[in-house]
């Protein structure tokens, strides 16, 4: 016997028309390009995506169809997320920091029909558009009278004036909710990068989860400047959640420095952000040299790398501010887990509390993980043993786009499927989790494991330390031992042995580096994380002290 409720889609063109009825006249906010700032409201929003996705069909883009975007946190960049996916076509979002002929490549895997860019990436629009011969047309998302020229670029379309053919009577079909709506592709830093194809259902879904109490906990009493990129994981989500629940939006566009957030913070009444670790390094510095405090901002979300736990004191000490630690992946749309205390942690100390905000946290509903050794055989949730993380859940890949890579999943005996991340982990009897270093990055000194990330951690809670990262290099007896690589803060000085000796009782002995180089910077992806494969390629040739 089936139930008796009305059979209504979940389609990311719902949560649009659901902000701009019941919260049409709540602002979005947009830091343009061009420097000045943008304001209209979610009613202004859902009418220009229906006009856009209107003049788009007339163009040509048919269900199925990928339109790809090389953009910044702004609104027509919203627009282009609501437009294409609400018209069953995928809006597919490359990260302009990779590299030209990686972007060019991405262009011709997806089969994009379009792409929209703003004016920044005009140069990587020329270098790579005689290499994509599939795409129809090149969109400058600008103003008519700041469109571009460019003699290395057909088909250079406007935006607005590709707008302003379509109508605003356009409705929304009702499509399959199981249907494309987005695509992200992975950053690629080992092999060519996959496609994370998300559906309809699937985004919806994860924008109700992101937005639970004991997740990101987002409300329409919230202002929220998402940090991270809407071309990184759809900004995690930021741009449903968002309208989902009515909260005002504030887009940062291309200024990621610490002045420039500060003064959007304050100036748009922020409450609520999200970022990888590297831009709030910025926006600490900042605040700490200009003796300023934020006079809105209470709580924000940080993951794409572990968040050092000096990281989450002094946000949390110096200037009042939660940070919600988080973990997620490209492959899971991208949130896993987020770490919130529950009601039996509130009795515990301070000091205690600490340890648990410094995991990953804990899943929100949709998604199951376990740790499993290199068999698979399930290991214990005892907060101390390490293991391959797997997981699973209705945001969850199956499969990447065009079948890179074959099955991806692992089954257990019950015929279900897992996808393996690729992240060793803990979990604790509460189910809190905590990413202890990429499988690819553990160090295995004499058969036991070695977490680079917590000697990492607690390397860059030295006070003269601005970055470091740690690797594994060969040794004769041990087979591998850590190497610290420290990056100095301006003016600090600090030695090989006084960084060692920072270790004494916080870690077991074997544990402590073998060896401190000091370097001028660490190579960072395109997402902001430590490429610890070029780290390698660096140190190919380096050999321990004695070894």
């Amino acid at each position: 016997m089936q139930g008796l409720m009305m059979d209504m889609p979940l389609l990311v063109s719902g949560i649009l028309q659901h902000a701009a009825r019941h919260y049409g006249d709540t602002e979005i906010v947009s830091r343009r390009v061009e420097g000045d700032l943008h304001r209209y409201t979610y009613a202004d929003c859902e009418r220009r995506s229906r006009q856009l996705a209107d003049a788009l069909s007339r163009d040509g883009v048919s269900i199925g169809d990928r339109v790809a975007t090389l953009a910044w946190n702004g609104y027509r960049h919203m627009e282009l997320y609501y437009a294409v996916g609400g018209m069953g076509a995928v809006i597919h979002t490359i990260n302009p920091r990779l590299h030209p002929e990686q972007i060019a490549w991405i262009v011709n895997h997806a089969g994009d029909v379009h792409l929209a860019f703003d004016l920044t990436f005009l140069p990587i629009v020329e270098a790579i558009a005689a290499h994509c011969p599939n795409v129809k047309s090149w969109i400058a998302m600008a103003d008519e009278d700041r469109q571009p020229a460019s003699a290395r670029v057909v088909n250079l379309v406007n935006y607005e004036t590709l707008l302003a053919r379509g109508s605003t009577d356009y409705r929304w079909p009702e499509i399959d909710e199981r249907s494309a709506a987005g695509l992200c592709y992975t950053s690629g830093t080992t092999g060519n990068p996959k496609g994370a194809m998300y559906t309809h259902r699937s985004t919806v879904l994860h924008a109700y989860a992101a937005a639970l109490p004991d997740a990101m906990g987002a409300s329409s009493r919230d202002c929220i400047l998402p940090v991270v990129p809407m071309f990184h994981v759809n900004a995690w989500g930021l741009p449903y959640t968002c309208p989902l629940v009515g909260a005002k939006i504030v887009f940062p566009g291309a200024q990621l420095d610490g002045k420039s957030l500060y003064e959007l913070f304050e100036s748009e009444g922020v409450t609520y952000s999200a970022g990888v670790p590297t831009v709030w390094l910025g926006l600490l510095q900042h605040v700490r040299q200009a003796g300023v405090k934020f006079s809105s901002f209470k709580r924000t979300v940080i993951g794409g790398s572990a968040c050092p736990p000096a990281m989450i004191r002094a946000f949390r000490d110096e200037f009042g501010v939660e940070v919600i630690h988080a973990w997620g992946m490209t492959e899971m749309s991208p949130l896993g887990t987020l770490c919130r205390l529950q009601n039996r942690h509130l009795r515990q100390s301070e000091a205690a509390q600490q340890k648990i905000l410094e995991k990953q946290g804990h899943v929100i509903f949709g998604v199951d993980m376990k740790i499993v050794d290199d068999e698979y055989r399930e290991l214990p949730w005892d907060g101390k043993t390490f293991g391959n993380l797997l997981v699973r859940g209705p945001w969850v890949i199956r499969e990447y786009f065009r079948g890179e890579g074959g099955d991806p999943l692992k089954y257990d005996a019950d015929g279900r499927g897992w996808f393996p991340t690729g992240d060793v982990a803990t979990i604790d009897a509460d189910g809190y989790m905590q990413i202890t270093d990429r499988s690819k990055d553990v160090i295995k000194s004499g058969g036991e494991w070695i977490s680079t990330i917590d000697l990492e951690n607690l390397a860059i809670g030295h006070p003269a330390v601005a970055n470091a990262a740690v690797i594994g290099v060969p040794h004769p007896k041990w087979d591998e031992r850590p190497l610290l690589v420290i990056v100095k803060k301006p003016g600090a000085e600090v030695t090989r042995d006084e960084l060692i000796a920072f270790y004494e009782g916080k870690v077991a002995r074997w544990w402590m580096p073998d060896d401190v180089q000091f370097v001028e910077s660490i190579p960072l992806g395109a997402t902001g994380k430590i490429l610890k494969t070029k780290l390698r390629e660096q140190f190919h040739d380096y050999r321990l002290p004695g070894a």
